[in-house]
């Protein structure tokens, strides 16, 4: 990273973004359970979009047309709608810091889509970092299937997985959207799908009526939402798509402390075994650079 105040705007967003990020997953695990997924899904982007319309209105921000408003919608359908159905049921299941380790395989899964897409280049460290990765998503998965924790809330998982991943390539191939307009666009559409699947399983539409459920509401909507994601699209557009996505490695440290201090969650020997295969897997397979070498000019 240089001095260029692009890249330090990069991690400054970088860093807020992970630190927000990090609630995410035990704030939706609090909405479950008073909140039907889909409809608490729903709710939570619904209230996100009108705050970032509001937002696009006030700062005047062009509203996209043609293939950029189509690419905005897709980009929310992969990015909030998809991801988010799979993840909101998964949580009904398991604790936020395990959900959110896998979670972790984001990055790696970027660079083998980027790669498949001719955005980056497969490298043998990456092949050996996917390999890491996946022995540490087995490692971590033995707890909860020991547990009879549904298959299906893992493989809702991984399904989350490849749709951040897709939605981060995604946005290298977009036009150049204002973050709060894209977002705003994105989370519209991502609202009105996870509604649409809401009526279709027939959810309870209803209000929280517990204090710690309106809490959860509001930090999902305001921070782990609209900050969270702006601030993310922010890095997507300045960084490599695999080096963005880096954040998805940061934010379980934080969810696990938070989730152990406020959900209860055990910290299992799987887990505590498992998490660090996973996060040496997206390092050394998405993350690490090698060293640059000088120029020719400059060698001894």
């Amino acid at each position: 990273m240089t001095g260029r105040p692009a890249d330090r705007l990069g991690a400054l967003a970088f860093a807020a973004s992970a630190l927000l990020a990090g609630g995410n997953a035990v704030g939706v695990r609090f909405s479950n359970r008073e909140l039907d997924p889909l409809w608490g899904a729903g709710l939570r982007f619904g209230a996100a979009a009108v705050l970032l319309l509001a937002g696009t209105a006030l700062l005047r921000l062009p509203f996209p047309r043609g293939r950029a408003l189509a690419g905005a919608v897709a980009y929310g359908v992969l990015s909030f709608g998809v991801p988010f159905a799979f993840a909101y049921y998964a949580l009904v299941h398991l604790h936020a810091g395990l959900g959110q380790t896998v979670l972790a395989l984001v990055p790696l899964v970027t660079l083998l889509l980027a790669a498949a897409q001719r955005q980056e280049r497969l490298t043998p460290a990456a092949v050996g970092g996917t390999l890491c990765a996946v022995a540490g998503v087995a490692v971590v998965s033995q707890a909860p299937l020991r547990a009879s924790v549904p298959v299906a809330a893992l493989l809702a998982l991984l399904g989350a997985v490849l749709s951040f991943a897709e939605a981060t390539v995604l946005a290298h191939r977009l036009p150049h959207l204002h973050p709060v307009t894209m977002n705003a666009v994105g989370m519209t559409a991502a609202a009105v799908l996870l509604l649409a699947g809401s009526a279709a399983v027939r959810d309870h539409w209803v209000l929280p009526e517990r204090a710690a459920t309106w809490w959860a509401l509001v930090y999902l909507v305001v921070a782990g939402s609209v900050l969270t994601f702006v601030l993310y699209l922010v890095v997507a557009q300045r960084w490599d798509a695999s080096r963005a996505a880096y954040v998805f490695v940061v934010v379980p440290v934080v969810t696990l402390v938070l989730s152990a201090r406020l959900d209860d969650e055990p910290l299992t020997a799987s887990l505590l075994l498992g998490a660090p295969l996973i996060l040496l897997g997206v390092y050394v397979g998405a993350l690490r650079r090698p060293p640059t070498r000088p120029p020719a000019d400059d060698r001894p």
